[in-house]
């Protein structure tokens, strides 16, 4: 029984820091682009809904992309409080089950401004929101294994991202098949970037079990895998804008996968060394050419040349 002490003493709350931290600002980058690549290929004009793009950013980085960081983190509490203490939770400063209870907070968050965006956003914050829970928590916890746990990343971070953006853009309808194809390649490739992620963890992975791609191959064999990954759709991506008739977009692509290669070749050379090296590099091309290909889409939705 409580001591009349104990009933007088404050309830313990987070930080409003210490929830931002559970967020990570730093990995919502990747879906905010591939949001902005869907509203550049919709070929509507920005500027008169930016209103609604500056919404759509916030759901694509903040609300979706955050929660997935704040579901990870509470799933993973036991194994940080052994690897990384000092996180959010395991540290304490995100008390009991405060971080439960922000992870579904900013998930309804989420599905609530989706909802408000039109049926085909909110379809896709809703596949969102589910793979955010599969990958991080039981049962499914597809990130035991990086076949599984990489593909609903990518399609998450990627994809999805991509046909929202386009989706906000024409009021919330289903976006031109020519957008889907692309958004599904890059997100195809993204699972090849994923896994080089996934080399900082390598020796941790192999001790707490988890199935990561560089723990099931071996470093050679796992880079070698991650650069045909990202490699391919992007062939398939140049095929398409050949086809489409639109050789500028096209060449860029192109331009931008052979710098890419050129990197792939140094990274083969040490992949535990230089896997960071070629995520701030490599991956850095990758998304030029989402944008070119957008701006591919952009072109033959409007009309122009």
């Amino acid at each position: 029984m409580q001591t009349t002490a104990a009933l007088r003493e404050p309830r313990q709350r987070p930080s409003p820091a210490a929830l931002i931290e559970l967020l990570k600002p730093v990995t919502w980058f990747p879906p905010m682009w591939a949001f902005m690549c869907g509203v550049v290929s919709a070929g509507m004009p920005i500027l008169e809904q930016i209103g609604v793009v500056v919404l759509g950013v916030l759901l694509a980085g903040p609300l979706v992309c955050g929660a997935s960081q704040v579901i990870n983190d509470w799933c993973d509490r036991e194994v940080d409080a052994i690897n990384e203490p000092g996180r959010p939770i395991p540290s304490g400063r995100v008390p009991g089950r405060w971080g439960l209870y922000f992870a579904v907070a900013w998930s309804l968050l989420a599905l609530l401004v989706g909802f408000l965006l039109g049926p085909w956003v909110f379809g896709a914050t809703v596949v969102g929101m589910l793979l955010a829970w599969a990958y991080s928590a039981p049962p499914l916890r597809l990130k035991l294994n990086g076949w599984w746990g990489n593909a609903a990343v990518g399609l998450s971070y990627e994809g999805l991202a991509w046909v929202t953006g386009a989706a906000v853009m024409i009021g919330g309808a289903m976006p031109d098949v020519r957008i889907l194809m692309l958004a599904l390649l890059y997100s195809i490739g993204a699972h090849g970037i994923m896994t080089l992620n996934d080399f900082k963890a390598i020796d941790g992975d192999r001790q707490m079990g988890v199935r990561s791609i560089p723990a099931q191959l071996g470093p050679g064999r796992a880079a070698r895998l991650a650069c045909w990954t990202m490699a391919l759709p992007q062939v398939i991506v140049i095929a398409l804008l050949i086809a489409w008739d639109r050789w500028p977009f096209a060449l860029l692509v192109v331009a931008v996968l052979l710098a890419q290669l050129a990197a792939m070749r140094r990274l083969l050379t040490d992949p535990r060394r230089f896997a960071p090296w070629y995520n701030a590099t490599g991956v850095t091309l990758y998304v030029l050419g989402m944008l070119a290909s957008a701006f591919a889409v952009r072109s033959l939705v409007t009309g122009a040349v």
